[in-house]
């Protein structure tokens, strides 16, 4: 496997074991009971139950992966996590699906997929490019766009359910989706900059936090003490 993938795959693993964890604290806590799972999540129309569905829906991303031709040229990341917002009654509807098939069993489903997934990593660990469900993009990338999912949902999930108390987010995955968010915005603009609050950026990249440049200067840094952080409000958010 070629060592970008290897790291890459190595941080997905290692955010995955913390949030399964997690989730079993949840588990315990009965906050999976039936009923209490409809309670509303952090993001609009989604309960709690339907957003760890989800999930399991976005390993599945990588299960259906599959190798392709000689020459195929890919995606960027940039590229493949701008085709979200296209996607995203598509998604809610397939999550919303997939959460009704799981019902009580969420818990053991979403390690089924994810357990699924992690077998499929391997089986393509000699491919450089792979097709997705909405194109071709590399391995490395790939892997690296489900380590978005779990870290954007992972903080979706801890602020949905605060009484669980421990953090769903690994740190060492949150700085590795950060840094792969923020070389997007250097690469469209050109910017020389470095990130200081990673959880703070992440949610503003993504939408989860109201855009506002002071917040932005708390968690984004001038590479110079000389420059500043400029206002990307018209960037953000990128997915």
């Amino acid at each position: 496997m070629d060592p970008e993938v290897t790291e890459a795959a190595r941080v997905l693993r290692q955010q995955w074991a913390r949030l399964d964890t997690w989730l079993r604290d949840l588990d315990e806590s009965g906050a999976l009971d039936d009923g209490i799972t409809e309670r509303p999540s952090v993001l609009d129309g989604w309960t709690l139950g339907q957003l760890v569905s989800h999930l399991g829906r976005a390993m599945t991303a990588l299960t259906a992966a599959s190798p392709v031709p000689a020459g195929t040229h890919p995606l960027t990341l940039a590229e493949y996590l701008g085709t979200y917002p296209a996607r995203a009654e598509e998604v809610a509807d397939a999550t919303r699906e997939l959460d009704a098939d799981l019902g009580l069993d969420r818990l053991t489903g979403v390690g089924r997929l994810a357990q699924a997934a992690f077998a499929r990593l391997d089986e393509l660990a000699g491919e450089t490019i792979v097709q997705a469900r909405r194109g071709p993009l590399t391995l490395r990338d790939m892997v690296v766009s489900r380590t978005v999912e779990l870290v954007v949902h992972a903080d979706d999930l801890a602020r949905s359910a605060p009484e669980i108390g421990s953090d769903p987010v690994d740190p060492q995955a949150l700085a590795a989706v950060a840094d792969e968010l923020l070389r997007i915005v250097v690469a469209r603009g050109g910017w020389r900059l470095t990130v200081a609050d990673p959880l703070l950026w992440v949610r503003l990249a993504t939408g989860r936090q109201p855009y506002d440049v002071d917040e932005l200067a708390r968690a984004l840094a001038p590479a110079h003490t000389s420059e500043a952080v400029p206002d990307l409000g018209r960037m953000l958010p990128l997915l």
